[in-house]
């Protein structure tokens, strides 16, 4: 029996494993729990295995989990967590979600299959307050590092990057304000998305009413309904929860022969590309996209390497970038 057999013998029975199971530690794979990842790697410690007293490296793919493509905010994430991990020597693949499409659900399903390194989910199940995450349980529980941006859920054990809500609906009021809008109102997504409790909570802690608010759906027709009820009862400002419901809620205003900033002001949500270049120009929050994916691959890839995550999430600044589509209040 050779030395490395010996040894990896000695490994399994110090940890209480198998052979088989020492292997996959040893050589980084998924599938192994991280109690178990642990115990093997205090045997190897305790008996002196010295050629892997560090963590291993993950190697393979990463997964990259978006919404969709369509809205132009998520291609910005996938695009800048893309560059970053390929610069950093890791392929990766990016997964859209969407109606007409495969599903976050069927995406997870096949990702279990397979032997991936890592994943980066942007805006997913973690976002949606009554969603299932046990399929991302499932990926985390086999041994697979996972971080999120714009979602959390405190039954996962990953890490958590998002945009403030609160400040992005607190220096969009603050603006509306200054050009003396008193009758602003609120347009946003379905309650049950934990960005929408957000911003919705911010909103009303700034002394708005349910009334100020208009809950519709994340798309330009959600936008164009929120904007034809909060219209109808007299606000003069809306604060939008993405740029494309913003374009939506401009689009209302057109339609009843308002002009924008001149009657109506709009404030969008994200700094979407082109966004400068709608017309009119939207003032919009912009989220630091490149900040956020930054921390993001950072922490995945120290995941890769054997350290742990943070579990506590991590808020980052938005800016208020102001254009055209706001202006004084008529």
């Amino acid at each position: 029996m050779s030395i490395a057999a010996t040894k990896m013998s000695d490994l399994a029975v110090r940890a209480g494993v198998s052979t088989a199971t020492v292997s996959r530690v040893l050589g980084g794979k998924p599938g192994v729990r991280q109690a178990t990842r642990d115990a093997v790697l205090t045997a190897m410690e305790e008996l002196g295995y010295a050629r892997d007293r560090q963590p291993p490296t993950r190697a393979g793919v990463v997964a990259i989990l978006v919404p969709e493509l369509s809205n132009p905010a998520f291609p910005a994430f996938a695009e800048e967590i893309d560059t970053l991990l390929f610069s950093a020597g890791h392929p990766n693949v990016v997964l859209a979600s969407g109606a007409a499409g495969t599903s976050e659900v069927q995406h997870l399903e096949t990702l279990a299959e397979l032997s991936i390194a890592g994943m980066v989910s942007v805006s997913g199940t973690p976002a949606d307050t009554l969603a299932s995450n046990e399929p991302y349980q499932r990926l985390i529980s086999a041994g697979v590092p996972s971080v999120f941006i714009n979602g959390y859920a405190d039954n996962l054990q990953g890490a958590f990057f998002s945009c403030s809500d609160a400040e992005a609906v607190t220096s969009s009021v603050a603006h509306l304000r200054s050009l003396g809008h008193t009758r602003i109102g609120l347009a946003v997504g379905q309650p049950k998305y934990l960005p929408t409790q957000r911003k919705i909570a911010a909103f009303r802690s700034l002394g708005f009413t349910p009334e100020d608010v208009a809950s519709t759906i994340y798309t330009a027709e959600g936008g164009q309904l929120a904007a034809s009820r909060l219209l109808d009862s007299g606000h003069t400002a809306l604060v939008c929860g993405s740029d494309i419901m913003a374009l939506g809620a401009i689009r209302e205003a057109r339609a009843r022969g308002l002009g924008v900033p001149r009657d109506v002001s709009v404030v969008g949500f994200d700094d979407s590309p082109l966004m400068a270049f709608t017309d009119p120009a939207l003032t919009t929050v912009r989220q630091p996209v490149r900040a956020m994916c930054e921390a993001a691959v950072s922490a995945l890839l120290g995941a890769m390497h054997g350290t742990a995550l943070d579990h506590t999430e991590m808020l980052f600044h938005p800016d208020l970038v102001i254009r055209s589509s706001t202006g004084p209040a008529s």
